[in-house]
């Protein structure tokens, strides 16, 4: 078995004009994600915030080959320190996957077999990749509970017999078994109650601080993303809208798609407002439009959003959008903020089209 060589000063993760598509029933093709670009530095952690289909989980999968068959990375490359994943076969895969980037998939919690005990679970992960003893084994899950906030004198408790959060927190130690570079944490505080939601997102970000992780959060609910992540990428219909420094982001948005992700989330310390929601739906992706992929929803599109969709450009530092609006944006983020252009019933504003 051959040894994979990384390259230490290359970005942790680097996700370069990756486009993936899915092969429909009826032989043919459905571009889930399109030319997406995006990297994950050591000792971060990176936001992925959309709707439900926009693809998220699609890029969790393909980073660690994990797509279904009829899924395929068609253009692109995905590098971890500099070895691009998209070319490795499952021998090679396998001494990445646990050891150097690990998973936390959407229904973690109810990832574990109900028929094994927890401690038998995270022993497996283990002595998969190390030539270990049970008893080293049962140790190294021992330290991992109290890591994670769990008693390891439970360790040997069947999952049925552990709260959600419990399970969450046990997961997450089998994530860390081989001390991994990155994690890959895809939806993990879904289905749990907003106070274990917390519990589980300050303890990861505790083991970030404490070991140096980087991770890849994907979640549809920005408050996780504002309360978690150094940068965020904004994603639509399989395209990212708008990419960069979390703080630059939510101060001063660049793109119509995130304003209206903004303007649909409750202000904690601000002046209270109504929230505004996003009227109507995402585009069927086998029927996307000509133009930008948001135009049929964005009460700012002009002729212009029509033709095509707007490249990523930089608008500040570590800061970029996808719009053909840019120039204007600042004007229309005073004017009207967007909660005076999206009204209930779902009529366009009445705006200055510059």
């Amino acid at each position: 078995m051959s040894t994979i060589e990384f390259t230490d000063d290359a970005p942790l993760l680097s996700v370069d004009g990756v486009s993936i598509e899915y092969e429909t029933r009826d032989g043919g093709r459905l571009r889930a994600i399109d030319d997406l670009s995006f990297e994950i530095d050591t000792d971060e952690i990176l936001g992925l915030i959309g709707e439900s289909g926009c693809g998220k989980s699609t890029v969790a999968k393909a980073v660690l080959g994990l797509l279904p068959r009829n899924g395929y990375v068609v253009d692109g490359e995905i590098q971890f320190r500099g070895v691009d994943l998209t070319t490795l076969d499952t021998t090679e895969l396998n001494q990445v996957r646990w050891q150097h980037v690990s998973l936390i998939s959407q229904g973690a919690m109810n990832s574990l077999n109900p028929v094994h005990r927890i401690s038998d679970q995270i022993i497996e992960a283990i002595q998969n990749h190390d030539d270990v003893s049970n008893e080293d084994a049962r140790a190294r899950v021992a330290e991992l509970f109290e890591l994670v906030g769990l008693d390891p004198d439970r360790m040997d408790d069947y999952p049925h017999q552990f709260s959600g959060g419990m399970r969450q927190r046990a997961y997450i130690a089998m994530a860390l078994v081989h001390d991994p570079s990155l994690i890959i944490a895809d939806e993990p505080t879904t289905a749990l109650d907003v106070i274990v939601q917390d519990q589980i997102l300050k303890r990861l970000k505790e083991l970030q601080d404490e070991f140096d992780l980087s991770i890849l959060l994907i979640t549809h609910d920005i408050s996780v993303v504002a309360e978690t992540c150094d940068r965020m990428g904004v994603m639509y219909a399989g395209k990212l809208m708008e990419y960069g420094n979390l703080r630059s982001i939510f101060d001063a948005p660049y793109n119509p798609y995130t304003l209206g992700l903004k303007n649909a989330f409750p202000s904690l310390t601000g002046d209270q407002q109504d929230l505004i929601s996003i009227p109507g739906s995402p585009p069927d992706l086998s029927e996307v439009p000509a133009g930008c992929r948001f135009v049929e929803r964005c009460p700012f599109a002009t002729e212009t959003c029509t033709t095509s969709h707007p490249p990523l450009e930089n608008v500040g530092a570590d800061h970029h959008s996808a719009c053909y609006r840019h120039e204007d944006i600042e004007q229309l983020r005073e004017q009207a903020q967007l909660r005076e252009s999206w009204h209930r019933d779902g009529s366009q504003p009445t705006i200055e089209q510059h």
